[in-house]
């Protein structure tokens, strides 16, 4: 097991959680309460370190990924998860993700990586992981995307791209608009869960 992480065993559900820069492997446990008090939980910490914040991968600036690092750490993170899984007796095909900012960017990489690595995705905050890369087929995958209007880090353009190539791989994609900035809010939040106890 190659990644500091928490699991909790609850229902055949399991949330994915992936923290932003900085943050660690307790910062969303709240947000998957919200979520789904009764699910499985499993909290990552990334294990890239920037000037000592936990990040899932390495950047070579604001918003400018290093994109060797980033299909690295990707595999790594799908490799980890079927190891969890075995450990953990969860179905691997159960597996929703939640992350903000750059662990939206690692679940973001998941999809577009490997066909079925996710049951589905609720992203805070993501930017488009790669570009010009065929995505696999998505059917069947729902993604929500929280995303700030006046985001100076991921700004409206971003989101909007990366919902057209989730869609173009045929995502079930629903975008939700916050005027917050960056920061992750309790409505954001409150919206992703509604979206979520919609789901079959």
């Amino acid at each position: 097991m190659t990644l500091k992480h928490i699991f909790k065993k609850g229902s055949d559900k399991v949330l994915l959680l992936l923290h932003g820069t900085g943050g660690t492997e307790n910062d969303l446990l709240p947000v998957a309460e919200l979520i789904d008090p009764d699910a499985s939980v499993l909290s990552v910490r990334g294990n890239v370190s920037e000037n000592g914040m936990p990040r899932f991968f390495k950047r070579l600036a604001e918003g400018v990924f290093d994109e060797q690092d980033l299909i690295f750490r990707t595999k790594e993170l799908h490799q980890f998860l079927d190891e969890a899984a075995g450990t953990y007796g969860f179905d691997r095909q159960q597996v929703m993700a939640v992350g903000y900012s750059n662990g939206a960017n690692i679940a973001g990489s998941l999809l577009f990586h490997f066909e079925n690595s996710l049951k589905g995705a609720i992203l805070y905050h993501p930017m488009v992981p790669r570009r010009g890369v065929a995505i696999p087929d998505l059917s069947s995958t729902p993604v929500f995307i929280g995303a700030g209007k006046n985001d100076p880090i991921c700004p409206a353009s971003e989101t909007e791209e990366l919902s057209s190539l989730l869609t173009g791989a045929h995502a079930q994609v629903e975008v939700h608009w916050e005027y917050q900035g960056h920061q992750l809010t309790h409505s954001e939040v409150a919206a992703s869960k509604k979206w979520y106890d919609q789901l079959k």
